[in-house]
């Protein structure tokens, strides 16, 4: 029973919470004026399954269904009943189970004991695995009965324009089975760019006098203080094994995060206070390397991690594995800042630290286990000296430019007009500029020696940030479409300018930033809608605007066949007093919405179930799904689905747009 929590417990964590495997809908039968057949349909995904009411005690969750109100207001006529599921071995729990493929059905009569009821709000427990992972999910319902007394019911809670409003965000979609299907897209694999980046993080970690120097001293030792070579070889990988541990370890923290919200993590990335704060503190990060200051954690832990590997043996092991990572904070902290504030501007967060976290352990570690295998080519490792001071100083200038793109995420986010793209690109510019200074040997830190020659190696760095320093003069012109297309999603947006512009959306193209606005154009124009969820601190969705909405015929068919309506859902700015108001979920649950962000991040998960960005999707003004909704992609795929959605919205039945209300 513990292995299966354990195991229920990893996969969870690993993030598959994020996942909408199973999508609800809910109806009801009035049967007469005190009782009513309430309604549960289930649309599960394909190869994922949907487990029974009924289930062993060591099994699965099974799926419950919870009423507000039940006893009091209304009682159950006899009990849930349940559409036919399959009975089959179940690989994850290891025994016979029940669960439902494809699609399933529950109905409950209930008998109404109070007359007056117009409405019942409850929430639906369910488990949903496929062959290897399993996902878990509260799904609020709400049954209106009688849509007078259901509005009375809503003022004991909230106003009754607040009510209207949270109603008015409910679009009535159609062909929303179209939201399980997955899209035939060629696109980034996420994860492996984060195990990437952390993977050149702890190969850049390895060149800083804090870990340098400990490689060939340490892998001396294990081979010296082993009985035989074979056996030296497994003390250094076991070592190096125990490195890639620690570091992943150090990301668990944040799954507990994401478990209790999973979108805990990217809202810290859109809140303006917590990017000022990385700002700041990636500028104590960059002076630390410049060497003004250490950073370092408290010497007892290294004092009791270091008695600790005296021990010997396999445990002896992982604590001077553990002393390895107590003492090199100062050199690699400031980069596993990086890594965890760069992973908080993606959804799955924890899981993206986790894998980022994965590949700089892995590269710190993989220079252990080499070494052992090839002992002679220690004789080849330069010696340490003064290029690790260049190395140590050269991040710290990275962490500036880093440090600025926090900064400019709260402006951006709060509408500062602080921070404009040439802004931006000219303090990037200045930074650039002193680093070749410093390359060059005509700027010096404390830390520096006197009389360092420039290797040849650093001259050809130097020749790199020269190069790099006139990729960036471009940036300050007016005309940017097409240019620093290689820094796309790091300055601020192109129309984000010092220069007058007579469109504030991506690459000058007409759009809409409100929803209402945008569909009335769009009937009147008779055009589809791409719903673009977007924001302003989205990496991904200004390489999207910048690498793919400008190529040619995705530009074309963007200006002259769709309405664009881009919905921020990090905006800050709060809405006219006017226009607030108290969202209630259907199960029941009250949030204020005060901001843009807030109403459009509410009105994207509540009609497509996804608080990613960027995330698109094609619709008519009718609300009828053209196609799947699709993400970040390459062109090829991005064009083919807007030719897709256009051809669907030509073909569609035409249907009246009579009572719609938002």
């Amino acid at each position: 029973m513990i292995r299966k929590i354990f195991l229920l417990f990893f996969l969870w964590t690993l993030g598959v919470q994020a996942q909408t495997p199973v999508v609800w809908s809910t109806d009801f039968k009035k049967l007469s004026d005190t009782e009513y057949l309430l309604i549960f349909n289930a649309s599960v995904q394909p190869k994922w399954h949907l487990y029974s009411q009924s289930l062993p005690e060591d099994g699965p969750l099974p799926t419950e269904f919870i009423f507000e109100g039940e006893g009091t207001a209304f009682e159950w006529v006899g009990e849930m009943e349940e559409s036919e599921t399959v009975t089959a071995f179940d690989p994850i729990f290891e025994m016979d189970l029940s669960w439902f493929e494809g699609e399933a059905t529950f109905q409950q009569k209930i008998r109404l004991l109070k007359p007056d009821l117009g409405a019942i709000s409850g929430e639906i427990n369910f488990q949903a695995c496929d062959d290897k992972v399993c996902i878990f999910r509260n799904e609020p319902f709400r049954f209106v009965l009688d849509a007078s007394k259901a509005g009375a019911v809503e003022q004991k809670s909230i106003d009754q324009e607040s009510f209207k409003k949270s109603q008015a965000l409910q679009l009535p979609i159609k062909n929303k089975e179209l939201l399980l299907q997955d899209q035939d897209q060629k696109s980034d694999n996420p994860l492996l760019n984060l195990f990437l980046l952390g993977f050149v993080g702890g190969l850049i970690a390895l060149l800083t006098p804090c870990v340098f120097p400990m490689i060939p001293l340490t892998v001396s030792f294990f081979l010296k203080q082993s009985n035989s070579k074979r056996s030296g070889v497994i003390r250094a990988i076991l070592y190096g094994f125990f490195i890639l541990l620690i570091y992943v370890l150090m990301s668990l923290p944040f799954h507990f995060l994401d478990a209790l919200d999973p979108q805990i993590l990217n809202t810290l990335s859109t809140n303006i206070v917590m990017n000022l704060i990385f700002f700041a503190v990636f500028v104590f990060f960059a002076f630390s390397f410049f060497g003004y200051y250490e950073l370092t954690l408290p010497s007892s832990w290294g004092n009791r991690s270091d008695t600790a590997a005296s021990s010997g043996g396999v445990l002896g092991i992982f604590f001077m594995a553990l002393t390895l990572a107590i003492v090199s904070f100062s050199c690699t902290g400031p980069i596993l800042g990086s890594l965890l504030a760069g992973s908080l501007t993606a959804e799955g967060g924890a899981n993206q630290l986790t894998v980022g976290m994965a590949g700089f352990g892995f590269a710190l570690a993989l220079p252990f286990g080499l070494l052992a295998f090839f002992p002679n080519a220690l004789k080849s490792i330069p010696k340490s000296g003064g290029w690790m001071t260049k190395v140590k100083v050269t991040l710290g200038f990275l962490e500036l430019a880093l440090a600025l793109k926090f900064l400019s995420n709260a402006d951006l986010v709060g509408h500062w007009g602080i921070l404009k793209r040439e802004v931006f690109v000219g303090i990037w510019l200045v930074i650039s500029i002193l680093l070749f200074v410093y390359l060059m040997g005509w700027l010096r830190f404390p830390q520096d020696v006197k009389g360092a020659k420039i290797s040849k190696l650093q001259r050809l760095f130097t020749f790199l940030v020269l190069i790099f320093i006139f990729y960036l003069i471009p940036g300050l012109g007016k005309n940017q479409d097409g240019q620093l297309t290689l820094l796309s999603g790091f300055p601020p947006p192109v129309f984000y300018s010092v220069y007058p512009s007579d469109s504030e959306c991506p690459l000058g193209l007409n759009c809409f930033k409100d929803y209402e606005k945008g569909r009335a154009y769009a009937e009147a124009q008779d055009k589809p809608i791409l719903l673009d969820f977007t924001g302003w601190a989205c990496v991904n969705c200004r390489k999207m605007e910048e690498n793919v909405w400008s190529q040619p015929e995705v530009f074309r068919l963007l200006k002259e066949e769709f309405v664009i309506i881009s919905l921020y859902v990090d905006d800050r700015k709060e809405l006219a007093e006017a226009e607030q108001f108290n969202f209630q979920f259907p199960g029941g649950r009250i949030k204020t919405i005060k901001t843009v962000g807030e109403k459009w991040a509410t009105f994207q998960n509540l009609n497509f179930a996804s608080a990613s960005q960027p995330y698109y999707v094609l619709i008519s003004s009718e609300a009828i799904l053209l196609n799947s909704p699709i993400q970040y992609t390459d062109t090829a795929s991005y064009k083919k689905w807007l030719q897709t959605g256009l051809e669907q919205y030509l073909t569609r039945p035409k249907q009246s747009n009579s009572g719609y209300a938002f």
